[in-house]
């Protein structure tokens, strides 16, 4: 048993190096979700219903926090840009990441209706794998996997007290 978890996790542990990658470098660009960090400036013209309330050109749009600056005739200012109460056409900028950042940090919030979810079913199970297979590295009687133990216990409590801070 002992041989054959080494070789599975070593495997196994070849074959995710490169899911590993690309969840590391999502979830780095992730950590800047609300800068501006990689985002790029687009200006969208978008046609909607017209004589939309405040309150419905903010859930149309998708945008939260969304505030009306100030109304002139049929032309309505918001902070990110106009919106005609007449015509209905929406004028404003958004900043998005760039195409290839986009997809990749749709790993990290895929759910049960994307594709990706067996992906992420696969990949948290490995990783789980990983953490019991990585104490059959090592004989239980020897100091290496007792000091192995410490240092578990040591990401376990690193990660509840950053959880509550």
């Amino acid at each position: 048993m002992h041989s054959r978890m080494r070789v599975y996790h070593r495997y196994l542990g070849f074959f995710l190096a490169g899911i590993m990658a690309v969840y590391a470098i999502s979830g780095i660009i992730l950590i800047f979700r609300d800068t501006d960090f990689l985002k790029e400036e687009k200006v969208i013209e978008r046609q909607l219903a017209p004589q939309l309330t405040a309150e419905a050109l903010g859930r149309e749009m998708r945008m939260r926090d969304f505030k009306i600056e100030k109304e002139a005739g049929d032309v309505v200012t918001f902070k990110e840009g106009t919106y005609n109460k007449t015509t209905g056409m929406a004028v404003y900028r958004t900043k998005q990441l760039p195409f290839l950042a986009e997809k990749i940090t749709r790993l990290h919030k895929a759910n049960t209706k994307t594709p990706l979810f067996f992906l992420n079913i696969f990949f948290g199970v490995s990783l789980l794998f990983f953490v019991v297979s990585s104490f059959w590295m090592f004989f239980p009687n020897t100091t290496v996997f007792r000091k192995g133990l410490y240092f578990t216990l040591g990401g376990v409590v690193l990660t509840i007290l950053l959880l509550f801070l």
